[in-house]
């Protein structure tokens, strides 16, 4: 994974999410906002974060106590509120298996570029969150890449192919490697910003160039 801190224009961001993530997308538009706004450029990763948690002394949820469980709703009910993102607390599908989906973002990462794979991560986050969607059911995958604007059909077939998997492997271990344990995380240089609640102090960051 290439390391980048400075451009032409701004300050580079690596941004580690999971697409099953409520923080992932209650800080989605701020900070695709936000980088725009200070010439930052932006890179998603869509990484796991079963792998992570483990390597990084982490708990996935239905694994957490249930003071921290029972808090965490409490939290997506405030921030939803203080946000106005309608999200449901409780999605159906929620965890969605998201490799495919993830698959699908990086290859359009790796072929189409940085913009359309944060627009279908994100398109994919609203999916599941605020419309209560299956955003790991393929045929729901196939309809948000249409979406956004990409062809779904080859976006579909280049998606199941091995290599991208292969590469949320290694973004994975390179995520690790740079520190990262939780989603959403965003990297500027050596600097982890985690969680969307962070994202002021990535503002500062980003502000001071």
């Amino acid at each position: 994974m290439q390391q980048q801190e400075a451009t032409a224009m701004g300050l580079h961001v690596d941004y580690f999410a999971s697409l099953n993530s409520p923080w992932t997308h209650l800080g989605a538009a701020r900070l695709e906002a936000m980088v725009e706004r200070h010439g930052a450029t932006l890179r998603i990763y869509p990484v796991d974060f079963g792998t992570i948690f483990p390597a990084s002394g982490g708990l996935p949820l239905p694994k957490r106590s249930p003071q921290r469980q029972a808090y965490r709703m409490q939290e997506l009910e405030r921030w939803r509120d203080h946000l106005g993102i309608p999200i449901h607390l409780k999605p159906r599908a929620h965890p969605a298996n998201e490799g495919f989906a993830a698959s699908c973002v990086i290859a359009v990462r790796e072929t189409l570029g940085d913009g359309p794979a944060l627009a279908l991560a994100h398109r994919l986050l609203k999916a599941l969150w605020e419309e209560d969607q299956d955003s790991g059911e393929r045929t729901v995958i196939e309809a948000l890449i249409r979406e956004v604007g990409l062809d779904a059909a080859a976006v579909m077939a280049l998606g199941s192919e091995d290599r991208w998997a292969e590469q949320r492997g290694q973004d994975t271990q390179a995520a690790l490697a740079r520190g990262v344990f939780g989603a959403p995380s965003y990297v500027v240089g050596a600097e982890i910003f985690w969680g969307q609640d962070r994202l002021e102090f990535l503002e500062r960051r980003l502000a001071r160039g």
